[in-house]
This record gives C-alpha cells, sequence and structure tokens, in this order.
C-alpha cells in the first residue's frame, strides 16, 4: 500500500486517538451535549457508541467486505453480554475466566452456526441465521436453567470487577477501556481486509462465481469471515456489559441486528470508519431525540406538530430517510466521493480487488 493509502486507512486512528483526550477536556458544547465533555454522562453516551461502533465494524466484515447478509449477529453479541455475566454471577468465577469463556463459547458457536447456514445462499442464509438468534432469544427469555434471569436479565456482579471499572467516578476509565478496545479493534479489521484473505472477500462480495473460476472455494473464505465477525461482535459485547452493568434480552435478539445493519448503512458499507460514524451518530440520536422530544420546545408546538413530534422514532425516521437519500453511499461515501473503494491491490494479480458490480459503480 502506497504512502498516501496508508494514511487513508490511518486517520481514523489518529481520530480516535485523539479523542483520548476527552476525559480531560472540561468544555460546554451547547445543544449537542447537556454537560461538559469529560462529565459522567457525556462520557457514557459516547462510550457506548464506542461498543456500538465496535460491533457495527464487526459486522461489516461479513456485509460489507464479503457480502454476506446475516439477521443473527446479535447472537454473539449477545454471547459477550451473557455469558460472562452468567460466569461471574451464577459460578463465582472471575473476571479473567469469564472472559475467556464468552470469547471461547463465540468461537464455537460461530463456527457452528457457520456450517450449517452456509449450506445455504442468499435470503435463505439470511433466514437460517435469525433461526439461530431467535433461538438464542428464546434461551434467555425463558431463563432456561434458571441462568440467564429471564425478561428481567442480569446485573453484573460488580464486587468480581477491579475497583477502576466500578462507579460513576470511574466513568472515565471506561472510556478508555472501550476506545483502546475500539481503536484495537480498528487495527486488526484494517490488517484482515487489506491482506489476500480480505481481497478473496472483496472477490466474493463482487462476484463469487468468478472467485471459484480461480480456482479458489469460497465456503473457508466466507465460513472464516463468519467466525471472525462473531468474534469482536462478542468482544464488542463484553465492552458493552461493563458499561451497561448488566445483561438484558435485547442483547440477543433480531431487531439489534437490523440496528446493526442501520448503523453500517448510515456509515457506508465497503468503509472501515463508516459503520464506526455510523454507530456513534446512530446511538447519540437514539438518545438525544428522546431528550428532544420531551423539550419544551416541542410541547409548546401546535398539536398537529407536537404528537407526532414527540415520538422520537418519527423523528428519527425522517432523519434516515434524508440520509438514505442525500448520502445514498452512507457517510463515508458523502466524504470520499466516488472514491468508496476500500482497497485497490489485485487478488493474486489476476482479479482486481473491486472487479465488477457496486464499486465500479461507485467510480462512475
Amino acid at each position: 500500500m502506497s504512502g498516501g493509502g496508508r494514511w487513508r486507512s490511518l486517520w481514523p486512528v489518529a481520530v480516535l486517538l485523539a479523542l483520548l483526550a476527552v476525559p480531560r477536556l472540561d468544555l460546554q458544547i451547547p445543544v449537542i451535549f447537556d454537560g461538559p465533555l469529560n462529565s459522567p454522562g457525556t462520557l457514557q453516551l459516547l462510550a457506548v457508541g464506542f461498543a456500538l461502533g465496535i460491533a457495527a465494524l464487526s459486522y461489516n466484515l461479513l456485509f460489507g467486505f464479503t457480502g454476506v447478509l446475516s439477521f443473527g449477529h446479535a447472537l454473539f453479541f449477545g454471547t459477550g453480554v451473557y455469558l460472562p455475566t452468567i460466569a461471574m454471577r451464577q459460578w463465582e468465577w472471575a473476571l479473567g475466566p469469564a472472559i475467556a469463556f464468552a470469547l471461547l463459547g463465540s468461537l464455537v458457536l460461530a463456527s457452528a452456526v457457520g456450517v450449517l447456514a452456509f449450506r445455504t445462499h442468499g435470503v435463505y442464509f439470511a433466514m437460517v441465521t435469525l433461526a439461530f438468534a431467535q433461538a438464542g432469544a428464546v434461551i434467555v427469555g425463558k431463563n432456561v436453567g434458571e441462568l440467564t434471569g429471564g425478561e428481567e436479565g442480569l446485573s453484573l456482579p460488580f464486587r468480581r470487577l477491579p475497583k477502576w471499572m466500578v462507579g460513576v467516578v470511574n466513568t472515565d476509565n471506561l472510556y478508555w477501556l472501550t476506545l483502546a478496545t475500539l481503536i484495537a479493534v480498528y487495527l486488526v479489521a484494517l490488517r484482515l481486509v487489506t491482506s489476500p484473505t480480505g481481497r478473496v472477500w472483496l472477490g466474493i462480495r463482487e462476484n463469487e462465481r468468478r472467485v471459484e473460476m480461480l480456482g479458489l472455494r469460497p465456503f473457508p473464505f466466507k465460513l472464516l469471515a463468519f467466525v471472525l465477525s462473531g468474534l469482536l461482535a462478542t468482544v464488542a459485547g463484553i465492552v458493552y456489559l461493563f458499561l451497561v452493568g448488566g445483561a438484558t434480552p435485547r442483547a440477543v435478539s433480531a431487531e439489534f441486528t437490523v440496528t446493526l445493519l442501520l448503523m453500517v448503512i448510515i456509515g457506508g458499507s465497503g468503509s472501515l470508519w463508516g459503520p464506526v460514524a455510523g454507530a456513534l451518530l446512530y446511538h447519540y440520536l437514539n438518545v438525544r431525540l428522546t431528550v428532544w422530544a420531551g423539550s419544551d420546545v416541542v410541547a409548546d408546538l401546535p398539536a398537529l406538530l407536537r404528537q407526532p413530534l414527540r415520538d422520537p422514532l418519527f423523528i428519527f425516521g425522517i432523519i434516515f430517510v434524508l440520509l438514505v437519500l442525500f448520502f445514498p453511499r452512507g457517510l463515508a461515501g458523502a466524504f470520499v466521493g466516488r472514491r468508496l473503494r476500500p482497497f485497490g491491490r489485485s487478488l493474486g494479480g489476476a482479479v482486481p480487488a473491486t472487479p465488477i458490480g457496486r464499486s465500479e459503480e461507485l467510480d462512475r
């Protein structure tokens, strides 16, 4: 990769590194945030956005770079939320073994689901992954084995966490932990998509038959993308757990997978930083629109406007429609114009990294 191409890939890391200084900035940004940048509420808002950014980035490896649409990604995010909580609360494990258990469980689960689901293709694959996610949601909701807490979920046993991770006064530590994890995951994803395997993923996304004609079997490459994507989603679930302090059934719901898909679309699939930006924007709007909908400004409007605007989902729907209309390639496409090709190196010198289809259309 040339020097310019390397910078285009690493500038988001520089931005994320700069964000490490936020807990030390006592700055007020009116309207955007209620309190100073280093207030616990603002740090919590940003940190949860970073955790969701990790989840969106993991989903984009599968959807944006390999072209595989899954409706079961929440299953692996929920694994990172529930397994450490169960291990620490129900079995009284220490933090380290609980995290290792979640990662190992995700690896086994993603491998098993991938092997079974990739026996199908297209929409049938999406439906099979949805069925697995729904099975996980049922297990959690029915409190099988009295392990998951059912619809009420489970609270995290804070006595088993280090003191620097507990309490509102340590929100800045959790902020740094989540942001550092996001930076690490971004670098891992960058290394993956710029590797020979990553270029095969791009080839599969654009034209799977053409990859087969080169003598490569798409199945192991797609399975690897599925497993790695699921594993990184579990990492996102683990840091999200530390931020929210417990596990709830929404973490394994199909609705959450759709949310990840929206984040990727808003940010721009086929880009590494786009889904992270999409996740931050989605979470920010999801939180702030609720506050704005209940404000006095909306309350003073005529009833014809006040009633729909008091529903945050109505406002978010309008914003999403506008984003799709004016930024059809997502935020990343808006910033880089017609150069939304992730990388330009060839697949073994034979197949361009963006050979046919979507990426060529973006370059027109």
